[in-house]
């Protein structure tokens, strides 16, 4: 019988991925990010799967205090490292969580979840349900998935298929009259991976935001 995956997998895979990747002085936010946050109000926030760090150092050169987790010991001491460089230290918590065990502590007015895709299993719906808790009144839950396969994803299956915005949405089963669907599509944009190469890609984007 097959042993199944375990935490210490997907730790040592999400490792590897950044390992592999070089460090970057100044990670992008993804555009998504920048397209809801801008001109609001700052307060808390919570990334969820920071990657890179872009979105958290983007988050606090706003004004926002974030709390950045992610599966990667790598990932979280180059964003915390950065955060420091970029003198945002005081505004970014960096933490090492594994999302398939627990949600991590605290009440929020934005938390971002983008491409929180994994090969290893995660009751996404679940992690999903419990950020839409964890949100303030008039908070917001941003989740940007992939709509499209870039040519320099970990994932190119030929056959994986990605659930619509509304599709997750229903997954996630929140009750209409506390939080309500702002946003569900998917628009197209020009991405840049790796080695600054080009594709258009598809984001499915869904906001949610919880009205009491």
């Amino acid at each position: 019988m097959r042993a199944q995956p375990s935490a210490a997998d997907a730790v040592t895979f999400w490792d590897g991925v950044h390992a592999s990747r070089p460090a970057t002085t100044r990670p992008r936010p993804n555009a998504r990010l920048t397209e809801t946050v801008t001109g609001v109000p700052p307060g808390d926030a919570l990334d969820l799967g920071c990657g890179n760090g872009g979105d958290a150092l983007w988050l606090a050169g706003q004004g926002w205090h974030v709390t950045a987790v992610d599966i990667s010991a790598v990932a979280i001491e180059r964003l915390a490292a950065l955060a420091r460089a970029h003198g945002t230290g005081d505004r970014v918590t960096a933490v090492r969580h594994d999302l398939g065990q627990a949600f991590p502590p605290g009440e929020f007015d934005l938390i971002c979840a983008h491409y929180l895709h994994t090969p290893f299993a995660l009751q996404r719906a679940a992690v999903l349900r419990s950020a839409a808790h964890a949100l303030r009144v008039g908070g917001r839950l941003l989740v940007v998935d992939h709509g499209s396969t870039a040519p320099w994803s970990w994932n190119q299956d030929p056959d994986v298929r990605y659930p619509s915005p509304r599709e997750v949405a229903e997954g996630i089963d929140l009750d209409a009259a506390t939080w309500t669907v702002e946003r569900a599509d998917a628009p197209r944009r020009i991405a840049i991976g790796p080695g600054g190469h080009t594709a258009e890609v598809t984001d499915h984007v869904l906001l949610i935001r919880r009205a009491t």
